[in-house]
């Protein structure tokens, strides 16, 4: 993974040798100013016809002017779901959430957990993974599965126990399932699940044929090394061709003592799901150390090739006047008699993306803050998002374009159950290059393409809009493709074409390196796609 990029003494230059082309609402910056030399010993990149994400720095050469790179943050929505079922409770989370041709699935933990002056109680009944099913994504309902007895009765969504199935002593408190998407898997396994072991230590495979029947792929854990004591999963890596799993560890820990140390991510490979090879642990990019609790990894849909996750950060801020001024004080220090961190710890989301599936571009800054103080969410075991996103309409209605929805945790330990609440994001929405109306520039490393068209997904004002200019790879501009000649582009779409003069066809460019330019004047650029 390259440097981040350093916006240093360089911008001051840049600013200062800006001319400006008035053409509508736009900021047009002097190409043949010195201080916008390109990189010349940067490898020229192929992106064929990959839609192409601002989550990291892989297509960027450099940034000028007041442009940045912007993390964006979901918007909160409604309840989609209140765990509140007698075999439910407060304890209940680690969601796993997929779209399945008609209908949207979602598996979580089912559990209760009971606070009293000195002592937590999580036997209030057995762990279960339960079972809830929408075909929107928005209203959700639990199914009655007829699968597993509570208090005498089948009528419920449980699909997981906790104890012997099939043979094996698992754990329906720690799930992870997911439709294989592997072309070869094999009609009785098209659906796939990680379970924590109960006896003997590590994780087990289950499969499915319909998502709701499971057994056992072997009799074995399939990976031993790690805690486990989190959503631990696993996913067919089509760009990869074989299976990826993501589990939690703690890093530097002894054999006496396996817990101490910062609690990580570790991560291995497999060509069919019972043998793994190739165990590594995470490493970041210009990111301190710090204690991740989940990681939610897997492929972003639209671009396959970058894997993004969206793990929970635990830290622990201690008591102080902030701590006291938070909600349910009460609540806050009866946990905390029964442990300490129980009452101070808080968790909140936090958003990274990879190319290679172990160095991970990690944004410091919270991807979901526990948000405006009120009751089920300053604490530790709430913002526990749901692996993963999935796409769903607008509420705008009309012809508004999809958004993103994230399912996140809230009332954790509180009563007797939980809550699930909807975010929302723009498709791609995580990250842009940002530039106010006082005008920046991107300027990409050299790459090649396949395609006839050039795509952006961006939002401007009314006043603001991009520019973009075609060079080749040593920063000259390609005749017809100059800055002058594409007019401003302003408006808000998830898919627009850039034109020159009116013209569009990019056929002339295609397999060869070119970069882009592109000029920004308040205005997001989320991604680019050439097709």
């Amino acid at each position: 993974m390259r440097k981040p990029i350093n916006l240093n003494t360089a911008i001051l230059l840049c600013l200062a040798s800006i001319s400006f082309v008035c053409s509508g609402q736009s900021a047009v910056f002097n190409s043949s100013d010195e201080s916008g030399k390109v990189s010349q010993n940067s490898t020229t990149l192929s992106i064929g016809s990959h839609l192409e994400l601002f989550v990291d720095d892989y297509l960027i050469d450099h940034l000028k002017g007041n442009a940045e790179l912007r993390l964006h943050n979901p918007e909160p929505r409604e309840i989609a779901i209140t765990l509140d079922a007698p075999w439910e409770g407060s304890g209940s989370g680690y969601l796993s959430v997929f779209f399945d041709g008609s209908r949207y699935r979602m598996y979580y933990k089912a559990a209760q957990y009971t606070v009293t002056p000195g002592k937590m109680k999580t036997d209030d009944h057995p762990y279960f993974c339960c079972y809830a099913e929408s075909f929107d994504g928005i209203n959700w309902y639990k199914p009655i599965l007829g699968l597993y007895e509570y208090n005498g009765s089948k009528a419920n969504n449980i699909v997981f126990i906790s104890g012997m199935m099939g043979g094996v002593n698992a754990d329906g408190a720690h799930p992870a399932v997911f439709r294989d998407e592997n072309p070869n898997a094999p009609a009785d396994a098209q659906y796939k699940a990680i379970l924590r072991a109960n006896k003997p230590h590590g994780l087990f495979a289950f499969k499915s044929r319909d998502g709701i029947h499971w057994t056992p792929m072997s009799q074995k854990p399939i990976i031993t090394d790690g805690a486990f004591d989190s959503q631990n999963l696993a996913f067919w890596d089509n760009e990869l061709g074989e299976y990826r799993a993501y589990w939690r560890y703690f890093d530097s820990g002894t054999k006496e003592n396996p817990y101490q140390g910062i609690r990580g991510i570790r991560t291995a490979k497999s060509k069919d799901f019972i043998n793994w090879y190739d165990q590594v642990d995470l490493t970041y990019v210009d990111s301190p150390p710090e204690h991740l609790y989940t990681n939610q990894v897997k492929p972003y849909y639209r671009a396959p090739h970058i894997l993004i996750g969206f793990p929970t950060r635990y830290i622990d801020r201690g008591w102080s006047e902030s701590m006291r001024a938070l909600p349910e004080l009460k609540n806050r220090e009866m946990r905390s008699s029964a442990s300490p961190r129980y009452g101070t710890a808080i968790t909140e989301v936090l958003m990274m993306a990879s190319r290679d599936g172990v160095s991970f571009k990690r944004w410091n800054e919270a991807f979901i803050r526990p948000g405006i103080e009120r009751n089920g969410t300053w604490a530790y075991g709430n913002q526990y998002v749901g692996w993963h996103l999935v796409e769903t309409k607008s509420e705008l209605g009309g012809d508004a374009p999809d958004e993103l929805s994230f399912y996140s945790l809230e009332d954790f330990w509180t009563g007797t159950s939980c809550a699930l609440r909807r975010y929302t994001l723009r498709i791609d929405g995580f990250v842009s290059v940002y530039a106010p109306m006082s005008s920046g520039e991107l300027i990409t490393k050299p790459f090649t393409f396949y395609g006839n068209k050039l795509f952006l997904n961006f939002s401007s004002s009314a006043a603001g809009g991009i520019q973009v200019e075609i060079q080749d790879a040593t920063g000259k501009i390609v005749p017809g493709f100059s800055l002058e000649e594409c007019p401003p582009i302003f408006g808000d779409s998830i898919e627009r074409v850039v034109s020159w003069e009116n013209e569009t066809d990019l056929s002339s460019l295609e397999g060869k390196s070119i970069r882009l330019r592109f000029v920004l004047k308040d205005a997001d650029l989320y991604s680019l796609h050439f097709k």
